[in-house]
């Protein structure tokens, strides 16, 4: 007996990956999984009364997009909380946003702004100033992180976590003073980034239901911007299996969005192996479903090992105690045949883990264990030779593209052009796949990484890499899909829209192919799907969107419209760019005064004159 597919998507312009049958019309998805994916009369054969129909007409439809290094679990936890300033265009904008937090945002709670931007991003080219974030905020403690080299705290941020004269600079960090010897409001990581995780940790957190509220809103995000399956990185402060409750529950619950591989991340110096003995002997590798497993080990394996990747400081010396910590580790995780990630930035830190990594593999071989580095940026071709012998591969992220500038004033543009070679690794048949990093040291936004890719280019448009060290938008895209199964042991199962792989796939609001190179960025979904059910819908499918409580608690600043920045689709730009009847150019958004307009902002501030910042979208 056919089978009857419950959803059918027609009509549309679809890239399968496949070699096979690269292109198809249509889709049909019975079970969860892919019914069919053909031309629309072969697959319209497949439905009958009771099947939902949705015509894509002539959008362009991909698989869902996997990011393979992403701090989900971590982020969902405190989303809800924070201030983005992901993708925004000017400083002007993102201190009408500030001001208007700050006041919507109760004693004694912070308004934080947690990475996921560069100021290469903004039109000013600069962080504000102290006295700026005083003066919007003198009552109200204001952290702002910048990457993972600085944090910028107002006076009463200060006053809040306690900092005085006789706070002592930890190891690695420092907390500026000034000549009055009182802290300034400046922490910088030297380049041991721990000063500013710790000092973030002090601020108020979200209760339990709350940060159950706060990751469904985060999963929404990733789905509006077309991701379907992320591998968590685990991440300081981030214990496991006690920070892993919210997540846990969201899965028991049928409430996830986004499939989800987690690795588990070591939490206290010298006590790394005692973490993977344990979890490796009560835990199983994989354990779990399709929509919640666990990945093995990673990203920090051993605290000796952490080559933080704060190009404005100079590389990191490692302890000659790493490599002894790195083997009792990678021991206890090879015998259990429990795959690892490892966070390592330079190739002097690469080259050492491999000597640790082949000395195991001479006893206990590491063939068929998905092992692999993370970021990577200056690799050389000797040892990426050593990573493919040994089996193992490289998730790259576009951290370049919020750090490119720092790099180049340190090493010079000639050394950029292959950080990381992510072209080369193809070349040499290394597994590759793509992802973010976000939430901190870079955003989440897919498609700013898969402009990074393609382009070559930062945030503040530098162009960092040749065409010869470039890829193409569809193997950027297949980086970002299909790729990204090898990290998760997931090949054959989803990253391709194949009959028999699982139903995720999004429908995009520009095509991707065609679009002219800066409008890469803007892009997101208008219809994604994960699983054959359907967990986003805007546009012309908003009718189709399922429903999603308020974010909690009720000032949080996703509900006055924080999430990624995206520019206004031209029709409706041009709508409310006319009515405001202004007919000049501004000097941050030039002809773009609809996505200033549109910005999240309390309606009494829309006016407000930031002529300080530079911005004259003012004059509405």
């Amino acid at each position: 007996m056919t089978a009857v597919a419950e959803l059918i998507v027609r009509n549309a312009r679809i890239t399968t990956l496949d070699r096979r049958k690269p292109q198809a019309s249509a889709l049909a998805v019975s079970g969860g999984v892919l019914l069919a994916v053909g031309e629309d009369a072969e697959v319209m054969h497949l439905a009958d009364a009771g099947t939902q129909v949705i015509d894509a007409a002539q959008r362009r439809l991909i698989p869902g997009l996997i990011d393979s290094h992403i701090h989900v679990i971590r982020g969902g936890l405190n989303y809800n909380l924070e201030l983005r300033w992901d993708g925004v265009p000017s400083l002007a904008d993102a201190m009408r946003m500030l001001k208007a937090q700050v006041a919507r945002t109760p004693s004694p709670q912070w308004v934080r702004v947690v990475g996921g931007f560069s100021e290469q991003q903004f039109a000013e080219k600069r962080l504000p100033t102290l006295d700026e974030l005083n003066a919007v905020a003198p009552e109200t403690p204001v952290f702002i992180l910048h990457l993972y080299d600085r944090a910028l705290l107002n006076a009463a941020a200060l006053r809040a976590v306690g900092y005085t004269r006789d706070t002592p600079n930890p190891p690695g960090g420092e907390i500026v003073k000034g000549a009055n010897g009182e802290p300034v409001g400046l922490l910088l990581a030297r380049p041991n980034a721990g000063i500013l995780y710790s000092t973030l940790a002090k601020g108020p957190k979200l209760p339990y239901e709350q940060q159950l509220n706060s990751t469904r809103h985060f999963m929404r995000e990733l789905n509006r911007l077309g991701l379907t399956s992320v591998i968590d990185a685990g991440g300081g402060f981030q214990n496991y299996p006690d920070d892993y409750k919210v997540i846990d529950t969201l899965h028991r619950e049928g409430q996830l969005t986004l499939r989800i591989a987690y690795n588990l991340f070591t939490q206290k110096p010298k006590e790394e192996v005692s973490d993977f003995i344990g979890w490796t002997g009560n835990n199983r590798y994989q354990q779990g479903d399709d929509f919640y497993k666990l990945n093995g080990a990673g990203e920090m394996l051993v605290f000796s090992a952490a080559d933080f990747e704060d190009f404005r400081e100079l590389r990191p010396e490692l302890p000659a105690s790493m490599e002894g910590e790195l083997e009792a580790v990678v021991r206890v995780l090879a015998a259990k045949r429990w795959p690892w990630r490892l966070h390592a930035t330079y190739d002097q830190t690469i080259a050492r883990a491999l000597d640790v990594f082949e000395k195991v593999d001479r006893d206990i071989p590491l063939a068929g264990i998905h092992w692999f580095f993370d970021h990577a940026e200056t690799v050389s071709d000797r040892n990426l030779e050593r990573i493919a012998r040994l089996g193992g591969g490289v998730a790259v992220q576009h951290r370049m593209a919020y750090q490119g500038e720092y790099f180049v004033e340190r090493y010079g543009a000639a050394a950029a052009e292959r950080t990381p070679p992510y072209k080369r690794m193809l070349e040499m048949g290394v597994k590759i796949g793509a992802g973010t990093d976000a939430t901190r040291v870079a955003s989440y936004d897919p498609w700013n990484a898969l402009y990074w890719l393609s382009s070559g280019k930062s945030l503040g448009g530098l162009s960092l890499y040749p065409i010869a060290n470039r890829v193409d938008r569809e193997t950027a895209l297949q980086l970002y899909t299909q790729a990204n199964t090898w990290f998760s042991n997931e090949e054959g199962l989803k990253g391709q829209l194949v009959a028999g792989q699982l139903a995720d796939f999004a429908l995009l609001s520009e095509d991707y192919f065609s679009v002219a190179e800066s409008r890469i960025r803007q892009i997101v979904s208008v219809l994604t799907v994960v699983n054959g059910k359907v967990v986003y819908a805007d546009q012309d499918f908003s009718h189709l969107d399922p429903p999603l409580p308020p974010a909690l608690p009720d000032w949080s600043p996703v509900n006055s419209g924080s999430r990624y920045w995206k520019e206004l689709a031209s029709a409706p730009a041009a709508r409310v760019s006319a009515a405001c009847g202004c007919n000049s150019a501004c000097g941050v958004h030039q002809h773009a005064h609809a996505y200033a307009r549109e910005a999240p902002v309390a309606d009494q501030d829309r006016s407000q004159f930031w002529g300080a910042l530079g911005c004259s979208c003012w004059a509405f």
